[in-house]
């Protein structure tokens, strides 16, 4: 893939750490050997230690090359404890947060949050919230942003596009469709895109008249309020956003029309439905999803993800570090 050989390239050359909560997992760990081999990134495997060595041991990995912790091994577990306590400070009593830190996904948040690793790549075992909420508790989002959201990076050949959000809101009002919009513009820029962005609806320009037409008419207004330099245009279907031809009959004078490469959709069910169908109809492959609008990379795997999936996006995670 066109974007995955530039970025590891890039990469290479500053190494980033990247944690990986879930070391007993085949597809972790062929993944994390891949990039560890290749020189890409400097991985840390987490898990408990008979599981991982297990896993290790079918697949002839060699743990030690990969920095290998089992957080109830480790040595510094009352600094990471004390730095929880403080950035949690009146939410957790010192039972609780160790009672976290022994969750794999606490563990590997408190290692980025703490600087000794760079981002964290999760999901593959476990579900999208249970990599998320550490997140959000510690790493939290970025001024400006009230939430995170899912975006997928959608690859074939040097084809790209993104689509959001696809993972974490299951409704959007217009305010946060229009975040929405904003930082996935952000986030096409940062990987070489010029973003025109549409905002996706089952109506082109008012051609339709509900309230859900509205909602996303409203976001694109708030959209370029909050980035007036961000190319964007909605309501589109996406035919309109996407076919020139039917961009002509249908918004003549839009930017965007015909010529879109960030999608963003009006709710979670039309976007997961929507990115899978573009994956499995269109021959793309979808890495993500980003985590987008954190302090600090952390990203989810999807749980019937591949080994190749993973190790597009541990590149994409240790990018997003050196940006």
């Amino acid at each position: 893939m066109y974007l995955i050989d530039q970025l590891k390239i890039k990469v290479s050359e500053k190494c980033p750490t990247i944690v990986f909560p879930e070391g007993e997992d085949e597809r972790i760990l062929g993944a994390v050997k891949r990039l560890k081999d290749e020189k890409i990134l400097n991985p840390i495997v987490l898990g408990d230690r008979q599981e991982v060595e297990a896993t290790a041991k079918k697949l002839n990995v060699n743990l030690d090359e990969l920095n290998f912790i089992d957080p109830a091994e480790y040595a510094e577990i009352d600094e990471l404890k004390e730095a929880l306590l403080e950035r949690r400070k009146g939410k957790l009593d010192d039972v609780r947060a160790t009672n976290l830190l022994k969750d794999v996904n606490y563990f590997g948040t408190m290692l980025v949050y703490t600087k000794k690793a760079d981002g964290l790549v999760s999901g593959a075992v476990h579900t999208t919230g249970e990599t998320v909420k550490p997140a959000l508790q510690i790493i939290k989002t970025q001024e400006g942003f009230k939430r995170t959201s899912g975006a997928f990076i959608l690859l074939k050949g040097e084809e790209m596009y993104i689509a959001a959000d696809c993972a974490i809101n299951i409704e959007h009002d217009a305010e946060s469709l229009a975040e929405v919009a904003v930082i996935t513009g952000r986030t096409a820029k940062a990987f070489g895109m010029d973003p025109k962005v549409a905002m996706l609806s089952f109506s082109t320009l008012g051609s339709a008249s509900h309230e859900l037409v509205d909602k996303v008419a409203n976001a694109t207004v708030l959209a370029k309020e909050m980035d007036p330099e961000l190319v964007v245009d909605g309501d589109l279907q996406f035919d309109a956003a996407f076919v020139p031809e039917v961009a002509a009959k249908k918004a003549p004078r839009s930017e965007v029309a015909g010529h879109a490469n960030v999608f963003i959709f009006p709710s979670l069910e039309a976007g997961n439905i929507g990115y899978k169908l573009i994956q499995r109809f269109g021959g793309f492959e979808a890495v993500g999803p980003i985590l987008q609008g954190l302090n600090a990379p952390v990203n989810d795997l999807s749980r019937g993800c591949n080994e190749d999936e993973v190790y597009s996006l541990a590149i994409i995670t240790a990018a997003q570090s050196i940006m």
